[in-house]
């Protein structure tokens, strides 16, 4: 997700954003996704309908199918005990990444200006864990 790619300002982007996916994943859990398109603009409405088969396209759909079949098939597991059991390096790597993305640290000093909000916050993460011996957790 890169608002700035249009030249969007990235913290007005994420002030606007972040507060709205909460807002419509509300609307959508308690009406549904009908009431979801008819509770925003018109605009937003009709953009749904003319653009939304060309974002959420075949590609996505057949990605997701790959991504299920290797949950069902023990694919997707028995990478994550590997992972688990040689110390996790890329969960950690990814996850301390991504804290420095621009989105997050943008957020970051967003929320900052929000003292209303509930302080929450990924910890640092650790150095990788040692790794683990199969049969052990």
């Amino acid at each position: 997700w890169c608002t700035a790619d249009p030249g969007w300002v990235t913290g007005t982007s994420y002030g606007m954003f972040a507060p709205f996916t909460n807002g419509v994943t509300s609307v959508i859990y308690e009406g549904g996704f009908s009431y979801m398109r008819y509770s925003v603009s018109d605009t937003a409405e009709f953009g749904d309908y003319s653009t939304g088969k060309r974002v959420i396209d075949q590609h996505v759909r057949d990605t997701m199918q790959q991504v299920l079949k290797e949950i069902r098939d023990g694919t997707f597991a028995k990478k994550w005990i590997s992972e688990y059991r040689n110390g996790a390096p890329n969960l950690y790597a990814q996850r301390a990444a991504e804290r420095q993305s621009r989105l997050e640290k943008v957020g970051r000093a967003r929320r900052q200006m929000m003292p209303w909000l509930p302080k929450r916050e990924v910890p640092e993460t650790p150095a990788p864990r040692a790794p683990v011996a199969a049969g052990r957790s």
